[in-house]
């Protein structure tokens, strides 16, 4: 192009330069050209001038003149490329998947090809981005594991796929358009729209009175022939004329009224019998475990994994299941070898070249089965928030939160997914973290199995079932209550070396509870309590007591365990601080040998080289190495994760004699000891302190005894002050554990994860989750109820409401509303102060129950249970006609007037008067009266449980009882229509509004059911009749939709309470379709809503990194604290902002419904670690943060590790979003985080 240019070049005019500017390329390259021509001896426009002259020539021309300057002349300043026009490139479109193929006929035995044949194609425009079918293609490879937020997840399993025609009849019945009554009037995004509704300005069309309807309202109900006209309604309202069917048949009279209603109420259809049951399925089988698998090399031959010892009965029940491809639900005491279930599961995935997938609660455990399934089996991965090992091995190991966004972002890793195996399956009883197993369990595919390991939990069989319902696949659950080392439990009295053998048997081996044993402990504290007391006086010592006392219980009990062999040994400790104070207490003791001591520190040196040099001069890791080295181990949550890797791991090898842990260390992978010591039996969960559950304590007693090496585990409870009391031991050694109870919950990332899926809906979460199984488990029943009830509501005839029955529906639905209003303001009644206390010994009372109709009864005595009072109540019956205990009392009218709903009709015994006591509940009492009778209740009680005795049946009852009874039977012919009672506003002094307008309702009710007039109709009972049965019918009917419809959700009212936080706040349209914000929030871990919101609002992108991470640690810390005052005025007003932001969601929650208060959503933001967090970003070594705040080192690194996984989060959030800047600043946040004893590496990954 160059040598072009040159020849090119145009002759040069006089007055130009003899030199040319050639731009090469794009780049801003030029070089300066000589025309060729003969050279000259000097510059033919002489000197150039100096800077001076230019200026000023500048000025005159630019600034002072500046009108010649051109305005649209910019082909000398800027270079125009010119574009080729190519209008055909705007047609171009990417070819559609072919819809068809070819397929040849061959001949069934040659095969030879007999021709050809056309057949569509199913699954041929599927992604990852449309469609949930495992046919669909695989994303990228650089997606493959961790999915996409944009991305569909795969069909649950157990959920009906659409196939292609379910979808083309949905979107024809979407397309059938009703253009009377579904035209939209509210363009989308307005409020408002137009009213296109006709108007009526017409006056009404003259009509003729038929005769018939003026003569009506006179009849006497002298004939029926003129009843097929209609009648007005009682409030003036006029309907429209019915005319009676013709009749050709000749009209009968009848010869009386009675034989006329005997005649209609004969013809009646008899109510069919109720239909039966359906078959129970039957998804949770349980298996027997007590009989011996004989046959079991013979059924597998060639075994997938083998172990060097023989499994037991319960391992092998479940590996037979495994073959088969069955899932299974293995309960077991902790130590009995649940795991065995597992690693066959794991080799068996790799002999079929599938994969597993192994989820654990918390990432320490993660990491421990992550080193012994791969020294086992070699090809395991490990998957957690912070570290990816292998993620192309056939076993996965990771967190349960991790599996959820695998499932949700549609990873690829599901599609060669054989095994899930869920470890600490009981784990879903977690307020915080439970509803993220029940969101894996619904999320999870057909093609998967499930294997869950739990403890032994008393509803497993329920748990399997819900399960089983979910998947649609049978649940093999393997359960079993023996321990393979058995275990003795003890209390312990003793505090000074005199009092060493103060240990007493209270639960041995067998399960057998000693008294005397608890006994034997009391009287020993009693002895030492009174010498305590003759020589310090009567104050008794504490049930905690001191670090002194602590200190001589702990060196007395070590001694006696290390003269019995005891050790190693772990103490349950509920307090952190009190686990360091007593190990700190202990130091005196040296419990290791000379070449143990020599191991523990090779073993330290060789751990602790990985850290840089401040961080091995740690006050934690110095204090913990020098009890490391007698023996002695701590081991909670604010030990840093290296150090507390160190102590597992020391005392998995026995070199750590005595470990003080808190329970979370019962979580742990198999580490047993020689004894388990309980500083407690009182914990504090949160909110209260209170004993440990029967489960809790299972389960940290569990870590006694070690299979094969001890015959027995030990048990022990320290009695610091007195001893607990025998109730209290006997539930927590021997009660049930906890059941499974379900902690589903609804958050933001839940329903924008399914909002944005339009084949999913929050509904079916809600449907399928454990909470509603026990109202969804019986679906099917009630399909096959409602299908009856359809067939008997079609085959009854139709009730007559002509005539002077038309007000008969009307009389039906008052009749029941006032039976539902009384009610309503019954229970109030029974629900207040007032209410209870006027049911004191006397009261009369009118009773409705099952057995008694609005008969009376007065009340004897007042007791209470656990929840609620029971009425012990003498009450009128007839008197039984035979020796049959279960006399009922007569029912209630069974065509009823307005007598019978407006006042109390009173049961009157038809032939002699007899008595009953009865214990009622506060729902059986119907009305109390304003009567109060001076009765004996004693005396009563005890006459009428002596004439229950057989040999005093026949006595008469006393004067008391005989008095009550007149007095009663008085009463109940001097007010036939009902006693006098206590008026709810005026006598019991109730202001509630739904009692005030359930009273005025009540008596407008009342007038409404005089004031009928289908009762003066001699065809009323039986056409009530007809009309009874089917209101009766459909209101079952209702009541079955209701429960199969969404609309029987418990959350279904927080769900629309969220969906419109999400809508006001613009992650949602009107229509529900899925908006930027919501899909950015879909990609945040935890406070997605604020953090959405932030950086929606630019709230980050003008800060430093730094300065970002130290503000976002106020959401992931779990201490609370103060931020300080030293923080930078950056910082403050980053905190001030952030607390500003949660306080405008917190207000929208509150202002679409939600229960959480303003002040509790702003509370949950802690930034107690903002200044730790800015220094520890900005370099500061690990050493100097102790100084900043008085937070345990181990949170504060917990701190740090969940932010760096936050600042990850928002960084894919910042590039789907297109912040490009806030991305690269979140990246060099999580960099300058994670770095030295912070993000050390697991030992268990080395």
């Amino acid at each position: 192009m160059m040598e072009t240019e040159r020849l090119v070049l145009p002759t040069p005019d006089p007055l130009d330069l003899p030199l040319r500017a050639l731009e090469l390329g794009c780049t801003g390259r030029w070089e300066l050209l000589n025309v060729p021509g003969a050279p000259e001896s000097t510059l033919p426009h002489g000197l150039p001038p100096c800077a001076p002259d230019l200026q000023q020539e500048a000025e005159q021309l630019f600034l002072s003149s500046p009108a010649w300057l051109p305005l649209h002349g910019v082909e000398h300043s800027a270079r125009k490329w010119q574009r080729k026009m190519d209008p055909w490139s705007l047609l171009a479109t990417l070819g559609a998947p072919v819809p068809s193929d070819l397929q040849a006929q061959r001949h069934p035995t040659t095969g030879q090809i007999l021709g050809y044949k056309e057949v569509l194609l199913e699954n041929t425009n599927l992604s990852a981005t449309t469609s949930l079918s495992l046919r669909r293609p695989p994303g990228p490879a650089s997606q493959s594991l961790w999915g996409n937020p944009t991305q569909y997840p795969f069909w649950p399993g157990g959920m009906d796929e659409p196939s292609i025609t379910d979808l083309s009849t949905r979107e024809e019945a979407e397309e059938e358009i009703d253009f009377e009554k579904d035209l939209l009037t509210v363009p989308p995004g307005f409020k408002k729209g137009v009213d296109f509704a006709p108007k009526d300005h017409s006056a009404p069309a003259p009509g003729l009175l038929s005769l018939s309807r003026l003569l009506e309202p006179l009849d006497l109900g002298g004939g029926d022939e003129d009843e097929s006209e209609a009648v007005g309604q009682p409030g003036g309202a006029q309907r429209d004329v019915v005319s009676a069917p013709p009749c050709s048949a000749p009209l009968a009279r009848a010869s009386s009224l009675e034989d006329l209603v005997l005649k209609e109420a004969s013809t009646a259809v008899a109510p069919p019998e109720p239909p039966k049951p359906p078959p129970q399925e039957e998804w949770a089988i349980p298996v027997d475990v007590t009989s011996p698998v004989g046959d079991f090399y013979r059924l597998i031959p060639q075994p997938a994994f083998q172990w060097a010892f023989e499994p037991d009965v319960f391992q092998k029940q479940a590996i037979l299941h495994l073959e088969r491809h069955d899932s299974v639900f293995v309960a077991a005491h902790t130590s009995a070898g649940k795991t065995v279930v597992a690693e066959y599961a794991i080799a068996l995935a790799q002999k079929h070249m599938t994969r597993t997938i192994y989820t654990s609660p918390i990432k320490a455990l993660s990491n421990q089965k992550f080193r012994d399934f791969r020294n086992t089996f070699g090809d395991v991965g490990l998957l957690t928030g912070d570290v990816q090992l292998h993620p192309e091995a056939s076993c996965l190991i990771m967190t349960t939160e991790i599996l959820r966004s695998m499932l949700y972002s549609g990873s690829d890793v599901i599609r060669d997914l054989e095994w899930v195996i869920f470890d600490e399956v009981h784990y879903i009883n977690d307020a915080e973290r439970g509803v993220v197993w029940e969101e894996v369990l619904i999320m999870l595919p057909d093609h998967v199995s499930i294997i869950l390991l739990s403890a032994t939990v008393p509803n497993a069989l329920e748990f399997a079932d819900w399960i089983g319902r979910l998947k649609r696949r049978q649940i093999y659950v393997i359960s079993t209550v023996a321990r393979p080392v058995p275990l003795e439990h003890y209390l312990f009295t003793g505090n000074s070396p005199k009092t060493q053998g103060e240990l007493f048997l209270l639960l041995d081996s067998r399960g057998s509870f000693h008294t005397k044993g608890y006994y034997a402990a009391v009287e020993a504290k009693k002895e030492r309590m009174s010498k305590h007391a003759q020589t310090f006086g009567a104050k008794q010592p504490t049930n905690q007591g001191g670090p002194a006392q602590d200190r001589g219980v702990y060196l007395s009990l070590l001694a006696s365990l290390r003269a019995r062999e005891q050790l190693p040994v772990v103490v349950f400790t509920f307090s952190r601080g009190r686990c360091d104070e007593q190990a700190s207490g202990l130091t005196s003791l040296d419990l290791t040998t000379s070449s143990e001591k020599s191991e523990i520190h090779l073993f330290l040196q060789r751990c602790l080289a990985r850290l840089r040099g401040s961080d091995r001069q740690l006050p934690q890791v110095l204090h913990m190495s020098e009890l490391l080295h007698r023996g002695l181990g701590v081991h909670h949550s604010g030990i840093l994760p290296i150090l507390k890797e160190i102590v597992e791991m020391l005392f998995s090898r026995g070199l750590v004699k005595v470990l003080f842990a808190t329970e979370t260390f019962a979580m742990g992978v198999n580490m047993p000891a020689r004894t388990v010591v309980f500083d407690s039996m009182r914990k504090h969960d949160g909110s209260t302190f209170r004993d440990l559950l029967p489960g809790e304590y299972v389960q940290m007693a569990g870590r006694a005894g070690r299979r094969g090496l001890d015959p027995t585990g030990t048990v022990i409870l320290l009695c610091k002050g007195r001893v607990p009391e025998m109730a209290d031991l006997h539930r927590m050694m021997m009660g049930k554990p906890s059941q499974l109870q379900s902690q589903f919950r609804l958050t933001y990332t839940m329903i924008l994860n399914l909002l944005r899926v339009d084949a999913l809906r929050v509904e079916d979460m809600m449907k399928r989750s454990f909470s509603e199984f026990p109202s969804r488990k019986d679906s099917k029943a009630h399909e096959q109820a409602l299908a009856e009830l359809t067939k008997r509501l079609g085959a009854l005839e139709e009730p007559d409401v002509t005539g002077q029955l038309v007000d008969l529906p009307e009389y039906y639905s008052w009749g029941e509303e006032l039976t539902e209003t009384r009610s309503l303001i019954q229970r109030r009644i029974m629900e207040s102060v007032n209410g209870l206390k006027s049911l004191s010994v006397g009261r009369v009372v009118v009773v409705k129950s099952r057995e008694h109709h609005n008969a009376l009864g007065v009340i004897l005595q007042v007791s209470s249970t656990s929840t609620s009072r029971v009425f012990t109540t003498l009450v009128l019956c007839d008197k039984p006609m035979s020796e049959d205990p279960q006399q009922k009392g007569p029912a209630s009218p069974d065509v009823p007037y307005p007598d019978d709903l407006v006042g109390f009709k009173l049961f009157l015994p038809e032939g002699p008067c007899d008595h009953t006591v009865a214990k009622l509940q506060p729902g059986d009492v119907a009305a109390i009266t304003t009567k109060v009778l001076r009765v004996n209740g004693e005396k009563i009680l005890e006459d009428f449980s002596k004439r229950q005795q057989p040999k005093f049946k026949k006595d008469p009852p006393s004067a008391a009882v005989t008095t009550a009874v007149q007095e009663l039977l008085r009463l109940a012919q001097a007010h036939l229509a009902g006693p006098p009672t206590l008026d709810p506003v005026n006598d019991l002094q109730l202001k509630d509004v739904s009692v005030v307008e359930g009273g005025l309702r009540a008596r407008k009710l009342e007038e409404l059911i005089r004031g009928a007039q289908c009762v003066h109709s001699p065809r009323f009972p039986a056409q009530y009749v007809k009309l009874r049965e089917r209101m009766q019918i459909q209101k079952e009917m209702e009541r079955l939709r209701f429960l199969l419809s969404d609309q029987s959700l418990l959350l279904l009212p927080e769900y629309h309470q969220r969906v419109e936080v999400l809508r006001t706040l613009g992650y949602v349209d009107e229509a529900g379709t899925v908006k930027l914000a919501g899909r950015v929030a879909c990609a945040m871990s935890s406070h997605e809503l604020l953090l959405t919101e932030l950086m929606f609002d630019n709230a980050l992108s003008a800060l430093r990194p730094e300065e970002i991470a130290a503000l976002l640690s106020g959401l992931v810390c779990q201490s609370p604290g103060d931020p300080g005052d030293q923080l930078p005025s950056t910082l403050k007003q980053g905190v001030e902002r952030v607390q500003a932001v949660a306080k405008r969601i917190g207000e929208v929650q509150v202002a679409c419904g939600l229960n959480q208060t303003v002040e509790e959503f702003v509370g949950e933001l802690n930034f107690g670690l903002v200044e730790v967090v800015y220094e520890w970003a900005r370099g500061m070594p690990f050493s100097e943060l102790a100084g900043l705040s008085g937070t345990p080192e181990g949170l504060v690194v917990r701190c740090i590790q969940r932010l760096a996984e936050m600042c990850r989060s928002l960084r894919g959030a910042a590039r789907l979003v297109g912040e490009p800047v806030l991305g690269a600043k979140m990246e060099t946040a999580a960099t300058l985080l994670r770095r030295d004893i912070v993000f050390a590496a697991s030992l268990y990954t080395q």
